[in-house]
């Protein structure tokens, strides 16, 4: 991370880089006006992550600055959410004189919300015990006087959760207020009003939608939540456990009725939907009432692999998330055959980096 990029006077010169980068890679592409989506310049991340260092009687936060290539210490850290930056100071103050709590720590991690909950995780390089957990009690209670909070210790093969591993945040989407359960040490998109950002756009994209949607790679249902209310029914896949768990919950706290998760690799829903193999997991779901000509796409940063480009290629319209600009590309030169860009944005998830979050919406020719 080069820290020293980070300054909220240049934020928009940068921005402005991106933009004009991110079109000049789309060139080979007939692609419409692009749609900007900025940040905050400070405060933005609803996450952080921090090594610790220890020095005599001192503790302090440090990252890894790969332009000084050397640590740099964080008493503070612009991108990261005004709750995270209160917390630090107090934290580890309250750190410092403590034996116990400070022993072998090497990690500190938060993760909050813009509705005001925040969890934090302590990392260590040793076994914790019952000495460990009354210390981080005590510690967790005088915390929480200044702030919503929750704490887990963590150490090989060892997690200690006081309370709850998880946040609610809640976002209003589209006049909408919509909750997301996070739980710790899971994928949940950073950039808080971003997010909404990009939710919002996919929202407008699909509003005269028919039919039903079909998502891949859905995590906890951040966007299949927010979408349901634009189609008969979605149908949705995840392989990973805990995000499952998550878009569950989600699903129930904000009361969505016509969405279903299934747990299942995109690679392997692909197969299913070819009749190449028959999975347990489907058992009781007819795959075959669904109406899906809307289907969307976000996933990791290798994109789609050339099976799940050709189930993509089969539905009216596509959103697709991108995380890698490069890898889109590989995957619209083959969508590219068979549908048309009619909407392209530029989502700035992650200022003062080379990081660019795009979304692209594709209408079958």
């Amino acid at each position: 991370m080069n820290l020293a990029a980070m300054d909220p006077t240049t934020y928009d010169v940068q921005l402005e880089a991106k933009r004009v980068k991110l079109k000049q890679l789309f060139a080979d592409f007939d692609t419409p006006e692009l749609e900007t989506f900025s940040s905050q310049p400070a405060h933005y991340r609803m996450r952080a992550e921090f090594r610790v260092w220890h020095e005599g009687e001192d503790l302090y936060y440090y990252m890894f600055d790969k332009e000084l290539n050397s640590k740099v210490r964080c008493d503070q850290f612009l991108p990261a959410s005004e709750l995270i930056n209160k917390m630090m100071p107090a934290l580890v103050e309250l750190l410092k004189p403590n034996t116990i709590l400070r022993h072998r720590l090497f990690q500190i991690d938060f993760l909050s919300t813009m509705s005001g909950e925040i969890l934090v995780s302590l990392l260590y390089h040793k076994q914790l015990d019952s000495e460990w957990e009354q210390q981080a009690k005590i510690l967790k209670q005088t915390l929480s006087t200044q702030f919503n909070m929750n704490l887990i210790g963590r150490a090989r093969k060892q997690k200690i959760v006081l309370d709850k591993d998880f946040v609610v945040e809640s976002l209003n989407v589209a006049g909408k207020q919509l909750q997301y359960h996070q739980i710790e040490n899971s994928f949940t998109q950073p950039n808080g009003n971003v997010s909404v950002k990009m939710l919002e756009w996919a929202i407008d994209v699909t509003k005269n939608s028919t039919g039903d949607l079909l998502e891949l790679y859905c995590g906890n249902g951040n966007f299949s939540i927010a979408l349901a209310q634009n189609f008969d029914r979605v149908l949705a896949t995840e392989l990973a456990k805990p995000s499952v768990e998550s878009a569950q919950y989600n699903i129930e706290v904000n009361q969505v009725e016509n969405l279903q998760i299934i747990r299942m690799s995109a690679e392997d829903f692909t197969e299913a939907m070819a009749k190449k193999r028959s999975f347990r997991r489907l058992e009781g779901i007819d795959l075959d009432s669904y109406n899906c000509n809307t289907i969307f796409v976000d996933p990791p940063r290798a994109g789609l692999d050339a099976d799940t480009v050709k189930l993509v290629q089969g539905y009216e319209r596509i959103v697709y998330i991108s995380c890698n600009p490069h890898t889109l590309i590989d995957n619209l030169s083959e969508l590219s055959k068979t549908h048309k860009i009619t909407r392209f944005a530029l989502f700035d998830q992650f200022p003062y980096t080379d990081h660019m979050e795009s979304g692209v919406f594709l209408e079958k020719r």
